[in-house]
């Protein structure tokens, strides 16, 4: 007997540009009827600093990867679009491992439940034990389909990352009572501040409500009295000039928006560091926070909540 496969016919449409322009991106889009549509974050939040009504017939698919999308950015593109951008989690090291597929109720700004072949377990990175916060890791006594093997010719690092008879993804997450994955951000980018455990992507969900912010990147600084204090990295968006009047408004919508212990101290407007794929390198802005504070390379134009009196009544 033989069997042929029913194969649904799809066309893959790549918009190559030189600089990215959100408007000529919505017009390809709609010159090519474009219905699925897959972006990274960095995409996401460039196209809703512009009219998204430029876009006339929106896709009807839409999905975010390689790397956390802001609930903001999701509630903003749904009110134009009437679609919901669905999130997941996965890594070059596997398949896709959490994510919100169709038919499923969508949490705005969760990754979603664990995909089919894949054990997820959420474990303390400083004790190991399980719980609904931790690092994500897979489950191996049943290996994975989706699971590398190793990294080729580390042998120490493919130990490292295969121990205890889990898979360490080097992420943490949270699970909530109906079993739906948000994610906390890297395990070497959550920071603590007077003891407390800061979550950088929180933060930077915050930060990009303001107007004035395109995109944020959170990372810690030095702080005699705290040890250290969340400073913000800021592009800030069209039609806003980066100053100390931006500095001041989005410092004050911090305090109105974040709980005393997370607030956003220090704020520099800067150009980004990125991945080739748009992901926000924030190991670069940590290690210029080291260096400044080391002396070893000069401060840019920082701003601090104490460089505003209004601020601190």
């Amino acid at each position: 007997n033989f069997f042929t496969p029913w194969i649904a016919e799809a066309t893959v449409f790549i918009y190559n540009y030189k600089r990215f322009d959100p408007v000529a991106l919505m017009n390809q889009m709609d010159a090519r009827h474009v219905t699925s549509f897959c972006a990274p974050p960095t995409v996401w939040r460039l196209l809703i600093q512009a009219d998204l009504s430029e876009l006339k017939n929106p896709p009807q698919k839409l999905v975010s990867a390689g790397e956390p999308l802001n609930a903001e950015v999701i509630d903003q593109v749904n009110n134009a679009w009437g679609q919901v951008i669905r999130d997941g989690f996965g890594q070059t090291e596997t398949t896709v491992q959490i994510a919100n597929p169709p038919g499923e109720q969508i949490t705005i700004g969760a990754m979603g439940r664990p995909m089919p072949g894949y054990e997820i377990v959420l474990r303390d990175p400083a004790t190991g034990e399980e719980g609904d916060l931790g690092e994500i890791c897979l489950v191996t006594a049943q290996r994975p389909l989706g699971l590398m093997k190793g990294y080729f010719e580390n042998e120490e690092k493919t130990n490292e990352v295969f121990r205890d008879g889990v898979y360490h993804t080097g992420d943490i997450a949270e699970r909530d009572e109906r079993g739906v994955l948000t994610y906390v951000g890297r395990a070497d980018d959550v920071f603590k501040s007077s003891d407390y455990k800061i979550s950088p992507f929180e933060l930077e969900s915050v930060l990009i409500e303001h107007p004035g912010v395109a995109e944020a990147a959170v990372v810690p600084a030095p702080d005699e009295l705290r040890l250290t204090v969340p400073k913000a990295y800021i592009a800030a968006s069209g039609g806003h000039e980066p100053g100390p009047e931006l500095a001041e408004s989005i410092l004050a919508y911090c305090r109105e928006h974040l709980s005393a212990f997370k607030r956003v101290r220090r704020i520099e407007f800067a150009d980004l560091p990125k991945t080739i794929s748009g992901k926000i390198r924030r190991v670069e802005l940590r290690q210029a926070e080291e260096q400044r504070h080391g002396g070893s390379i000069p401060a840019g134009t920082e701003y601090k909540d104490t460089d505003f009196p209004n601020l601190m009544n």
